[in-house]
């Protein structure tokens, strides 16, 4: 099933350049390290479960980008951005090889099951 998204034609031409700008910064940062990068993990202080996605990926010496943008008190506006752009609602925001696998305990089932091996290679 496709996730819904308002279509173009349903937001008004006078702010389709504010809606379409918004907060570009930050998710432009993260699609040029998904370019870069063959794993890229996306994360935010005081958020244990973006280290342990990174720890898993240490633990079978899985070279990666982490990106880490504020913490529950701050940036969470930019954050939001990424939110609406991939359609998930937390963090970390995983990577493999320009697609979203989702986040910590994804990241960790595809490990043990070595898919993430498969799919990294």
């Amino acid at each position: 099933m496709p996730r819904p998204i308002l279509d173009e034609r349903y937001i008004h031409p006078a702010i389709r350049s504010k809606v379409a700008g918004h907060q570009q910064a930050i998710v432009q940062e993260v699609i040029a390290a998904i370019k870069d990068n063959d794993v890229v993990v996306v994360g935010m202080g005081f958020n244990p479960f973006p280290k342990q996605a990174c720890k898993a990926l240490d633990m079978i010496k899985q070279p990666y980008k982490y990106l880490e943008y504020g913490n529950y008190f701050n940036t969470w506006r930019k954050r939001n951005a990424l939110k609406m752009w991939t359609g998930w609602p937390t963090f970390p925001m995983v990577f493999v090889k320009g697609t979203l696998i989702g986040g910590t305990d994804d990241l960790k089932a595809m490990i043990n099951s070595g898919e993430f091996k498969r799919i990294v290679a």
